[in-house]
């Protein structure tokens, strides 16, 4: 055996090499990066050719090779004796018998180049690696050397945990491993290490504060090393300054109408008494709440609070019976429904907002159009207003007159077309049909004309944990039907699996689609096609009845129509008639509608 130099492109390749798979074009590299920062540390094996003047590779065919592509010109080799079988014995051992260093290994000779004088930088160039992977490396500095000594073993633990245990002190790490040291020839139970030595980190990504709040909470940002290289890896363990100057970036920031709020132990915002939280698109007069996460992120929900409504008849709220109104009132035991009221108006939000979006972008036939119209004016919500200017209604002529407007041309008659028609109606059906649960609830009238347009492919995804919160232990279970969720012992964990679940399936509840159920929309049908709808009066066929000539006859008004009439003289008020001036106006509004009709239909008064 000797040494020697040789022209790397003089050797010639070994037949009987052992490893004949090409290697990858990313080892290569490495190989051909180190080559270049520190020459070719193990010489290659050679031994002389049988017959002839050359060499043979025995072993070391990667190293000549990237030796060559380096642009080398001499490299040191070990010239050893021809084997009888060529070197294929030695060349099987050399490529088998070898093991890779551990990353503790790695990390200790990293340190040893670092004492010597070496960079990071220029490590990482030598070794063909990212600067980030050699700062993961020297992260095993901060471990204590008992656990060193045991990975070094070749028990290692994962990224996860390795980066938790570096993150804590050397001294919470000896009484977690005294705690948790495992037995000779053992491994260690790394996640309950890990577990132990868990900090809550609040990342700089999430902090909605400027550079001015974190110096004056005295935050300071570290890096983590084993976060996603595309994001903002900065965190701290201040929890208190971070949660601090969250709150005080909330204060400064707080919009008009705006309240900030506490989280309940489920992390929902504890709204205002009597508060009616906002799931769909808030509206011009909506309040917003803002709240920390328990991640320490600033969130928002929107929410509306009700009207205040004088009650008729009596200032004292607790005329019904005792001191708080409930005196001879039996109040039962309840149980939880499936579906809480929260939950009920989340449903409704989700109705209102889908039925909305499918009113304006689904296909509608014109004569299903029309029937909605109808439909949508037989809702509880809609108020009309009869001629009088003096209404301080919501709904009725003010809110549709900017719809039928559209309809108007420039002499005054309707002159539209069938396009623009289309979108009116669209738009006042809009305006209409309501399934929240407030008072502009249309009522059964937005389920069926949801369910007929196909509404139900508009609802938004509900498997989320606002909402699946909102169900009974039986209705949460009986969501993970059809699903690869099980359903856990504890509430809280069947939650949680189905809104992991749920995160990239669409889950629409049963409860929340629009087809209402058979039994109330019976009920409903008997109700209006019976008795003549909720007022008792009966139904009028206004196109198919009338006289024999086929004109409408309109029946006399009876006599307690006529004591309901505050233009009627004499008439008895309920509490709430008019005063002469609304009478007044009443009347010459009555008056100019008859004379309208007259000038329409070409009739002369007599």
């Amino acid at each position: 055996m000797q040494l020697m130099k040789v022209d790397p492109r003089a050797l010639k390749d070994n037949p009987d090499n052992t490893r004949q798979s090409k290697s990858t074009p990313q080892a290569d590299a490495l190989l051909l990066a180190t080559i270049k920062a520190v020459g070719v540390i193990q010489p290659p094996v050679i031994f002389a050719e049988a017959g002839g003047n050359g060499y043979i590779i025995e072993a070391g065919h990667r190293r000549t090779r990237m030796a060559i592509a380096a642009g080398i010109e001499e490299i040191d080799v070990i010239v050893v004796e021809a084997a009888d079988d060529n070197g294929a014995m030695r060349s099987m051992i050399e490529n088998i018998a070898r093991e890779p260093l551990n990353p503790v290994d790695q990390w200790r000779g990293i340190e040893r180049l670092i004492a010597l004088g070496w960079t990071e930088e220029a490590i990482a160039v030598a070794l063909a690696l990212p600067v980030r992977q050699i700062r993961k490396l020297r992260l095993l500095a901060n471990v204590l050397p008992a656990m060193l000594d045991h990975m070094a073993r070749g028990d290692m633990p994962s990224e996860q945990q390795l980066r938790t245990i570096s993150a804590a002190s050397l001294d919470d790490q000896k009484e977690v491993w005294k705690a948790h040291k495992p037995k000779k020839g053992d491994t260690a139970s790394w996640w309950a290490i890990a577990n132990g030595l868990t900090k809550t980190p609040m990342f700089a990504r999430d902090a909605s504060f400027g550079d001015d709040l974190r110096q004056a909470y005295g935050i300071e940002w570290a890096e983590d090393l084993f976060g996603p290289a595309d994001e903002d890896n900065r965190y701290t363990t201040n929890v208190e300054a971070f949660r601090g100057a969250q709150q005080e970036w909330m204060i400064s920031n707080l919009p008009k109408k705006g309240a900030i709020v506490e989280v309940s132990n489920f992390g929902q915002p504890q709204l205002p008494p009597k508060a009616e939280r906002v799931y769909g698109k808030p509206g011009n007069g909506d309040c917003t709440a803002m709240y920390l996460d328990r991640d320490g992120k600033v969130q928002t929900a929107h929410f509306r609070m009700p009207e205040v409504r004088q009650v008729r008849g009596s200032a004292d709220p607790t005329a019904l019976g005792g001191e708080d109104g409930n005196e001879g009132i039996d109040v039962a035991a309840k149980t939880r429904p499936d579906v809480t009221r929260n939950g009920l108006d989340m449903i409704g939000d989700f109705r209102t907002d889908a039925l909305h979006e499918a009113l304006a972008r689904a296909p509608i036939e014109d004569d299903t159009l029309m029937a909605l119209l109808v439909l949508a004016f037989a809702g509880q919500n809609v108020s009309v207003d009869s001629g009088s200017e003096t209404s301080n209604h919501l709904y009725g002529s003010r809110r549709f007159a900017r719809h039928a407007a559209r309809l108007i041309g420039e002499s005054g008659k309707l002159e539209f077309a069938t396009d623009t028609l289309r979108v009116v109606a669209r738009l006042t059906l809009i305006d209409a049909l309501s399934a929240r649960t407030n008072r502009t609830d249309s009522g059964i009238a937005a389920r069926i004309a949801g369910d007929a347009i196909g509404a139900d492919t508009y609802l938004p995804n509900m498997g989320t944990e606002q909402f699946l919160a909102c169900l009974s232990r039986p209705a949460l279970e009986a969501s993970c039907g059809g699903t690869s969720v099980v359903p856990r012992p504890r509430v809280r964990d069947t939650l949680a699996a189905l809104v992991e679940h749920f995160k990239d399936e669409r889950c629409v509840h049963p409860s929340a689609l629009f087809a209402p159920e058979d039994a109330k929309l019976a009920e409903w049908l008997a109700k209006n096609m019976e008795h003549g709808g909720e007022d008792g009066e009966a139904p009028v066929d206004w196109l198919a009845g009338g006289s024999e000539d086929g004109a409408v006859v309109e029946a006399e008004p009876s006599v307690e129509d006529e004591a309901m009439d505050p233009r009627v003289p004499g008439a008895e008020d309920d509490g709430n008639a008019a005063d002469a001036e609304h009478e007044e106006l009443d009347e010459a509004d009555a008056d100019a509608g008859a004379n309208g009709l007259e000038t329409a239909y070409g009739i002369a008064a007599e």
